[in-house]
């Protein structure tokens, strides 16, 4: 097999969007390298793939910010409009373009304090979850737990 043949089979492996491990291990026997020289371009898809995802993330988080401003704007606006349109007294407006109709939706109730509130308006909600460190604890001294168990956790350092 040539270099450009085995650089294929990498190109491959990265632009692989089936996750399924039987069939990424399939791709990767198959590729006739030396040992070091298969596991060093597995390294560097690692971090491509790590670098994309972080891009990813970020850009994700730019684009809620983005989307929160203009959420934000629209509000005001609307607040905006609907007070001019009650300080003018005007219920219904028709323009060129648009009919702008002021109306009364359900109130929104605000606590200001949720100490003050007397229980009865109050709600308690119990979320029941795992203690991970004292199963972890009791697994590791031997305990037997019913609906748990310790898996080994292995992975390759990239520096």
């Amino acid at each position: 097999m040539n270099l450009f043949e085995i650089n294929e089979q990498y190109r491959v492996v990265e632009e692989m969007t089936d996750l399924d491990p039987k069939t990424l291990q399939d791709t990767l026997d198959a590729i006739a390298d030396a040992r070091e020289v298969k596991l060093d371009n597995i390294a560097y898809l690692i971090e491509k793939s790590k670098m994309q995802a972080d891009f990813l993330k970020d850009k994700i988080k730019e684009l809620q910010e983005a989307k929160k401003i203009l959420e934000n704007k629209q509000k005001s606006l609307k607040e905006y409009m609907t007070s001019a349109l009650d300080e003018a007294g005007i219920k219904e407006l028709q323009t060129s373009n648009h009919i702008l109709k002021t109306r009364n939706y359900k109130k929104s109730v605000i606590v200001d304090r949720l100490e003050d509130l007397p229980d009865e308006y109050k709600k308690t909600e119990t979320v029941v979850k795992a203690d991970s460190n004292a199963l972890y604890r009791a697994l590791m001294n031997g305990d037997e737990i019913i609906g748990a168990h310790l898996k080994d956790n292995r992975g390759t350092v990239i520096r």
